[in-house]
């Protein structure tokens, strides 16, 4: 009996055409692999790549005498409708990614959270160097990480204002990241 059981088994594993349950999963996870790194780095990466960064005229914000560490200043930007552009700049204190000035500490970002749109305001806590938490659903944003996600339901970075400086004044020139509200950023 033990003989016909080890007959049957190898007839089936070996018949042409066939694979075993670990072939199957190896082939597959090469497949999805293949699959995920051709639309990372094919042609869909370069239209992703346009739709994460929008340049717009440039708009002064801000002098450096106009600043005081861990102090926020709001602004409208990339355009003047409050229910939309509400943005925070504010000098950190320590580097931070996209920062500018003498100390890279100078950053700004939209105010809406990615995650439903709620008015992150004046939330900014300086002990963390973060915003947040949103009023709808507590995600809080490293506003020294790019404005990554430190906690709640929103799965993308607040979007950040390009700054530039210009002698001892900051202007804004563009937005990196998709703010709140639609497919596209305005003017777009």
């Amino acid at each position: 009996m033990k003989d016909d059981l080890k007959l049957v088994k190898d007839t089936e594993t070996n018949l042409p055409g066939c694979i075993n349950r670990r072939q199957f999963l190896f082939y597959s996870a090469g497949a999805v692999s293949t699959l995920a790194l051709s639309s990372v780095f094919g042609a869909s990466s370069a239209l992703a790549a346009e739709a994460l960064f929008a340049e717009y005229p440039s708009k002064k914000l801000a002098s450096l005498s106009d600043l005081n560490q861990d102090q926020p200043i709001d602004f409208l930007y990339p355009n003047d409708d409050p229910t939309y552009a509400q943005c925070v700049l504010v000098k950190l204190g320590e580097k931070a990614g996209g920062g500018v000035g003498p100390d890279q500490d100078i950053v700004a970002f939209s105010s809406l959270c990615t995650h439903m749109g709620g008015l992150l305001g004046r939330s900014y806590k300086e002990e963390h160097k973060v915003l947040g938490p949103c009023p709808s659903h507590l995600t809080t944003f490293d506003l020294t990480r790019h404005g990554m996600v430190v906690a709640g339901h929103a799965v993308e970075s607040l979007p950040q204002i390009v700054l530039e400086m210009k002698g001892n004044d900051i202007y804004a020139t563009g937005v990196a990241g998709l703010i709140f509200g639609g497919a596209k950023n305005p003017g777009m």
